[in-house]
């Protein structure tokens, strides 16, 4: 797999390809529909693990958003849902699906052993992206 020197520490990107990746792993979370990263996380993680960690307590929410039948999705439940899109995008730029659901299930030790599903649920994503940044650059 790819290496890239991405680091972690208040964000920063350390040199000019690191920049344009995540720039486009960015700018891809903000102009995907929502139900296209709905359907993209509830394959990679299961329906189950991607309700919960937007913050729906009905799978079958997820559901509707995957099939199109519903279009509204409530702002703190979207917020959660890109950022997710956002990380999953860039982690699998460099993993197996295998690997970025394993990460984001696992305990994290930049985040403090707490699990990244549980830091996005905690409207923490920016935690999550650090978190992800380190995993890229150091394993």
């Amino acid at each position: 797999m790819k290496t890239v020197a991405i680091v972690a520490e208040r964000g920063k990107a350390t040199d000019d390809a690191d920049v344009a990746l995540l720039k486009e792993a960015h700018a891809q979370a903000m102009r995907v529909p929502p139900y296209e990263a709905a359907d993209a996380l509830y394959r990679l993680l299961t329906d189950k693990i991607a309700a919960y960690m937007v913050g729906v307590k009905d799978v079958r929410t997820l559901t509707r958003w995957v099939s199109g039948e519903v279009s509204e999705i409530r702002v703190e439940h979207e917020t959660r849902l890109r950022a997710a899109y956002e990380i999953a995008t860039l982690l699998l730029r460099f993993d197996a699906p295998e690997t970025v659901r394993a990460w984001f299930i696992g305990m994290n030790p930049e985040l403090d052993d707490v699990a990244p599903i549980e830091v996005i649920r905690q409207d923490r994503p920016q935690d999550a992206l650090g978190a992800a940044r380190a995993f890229i650059a150091n394993g």
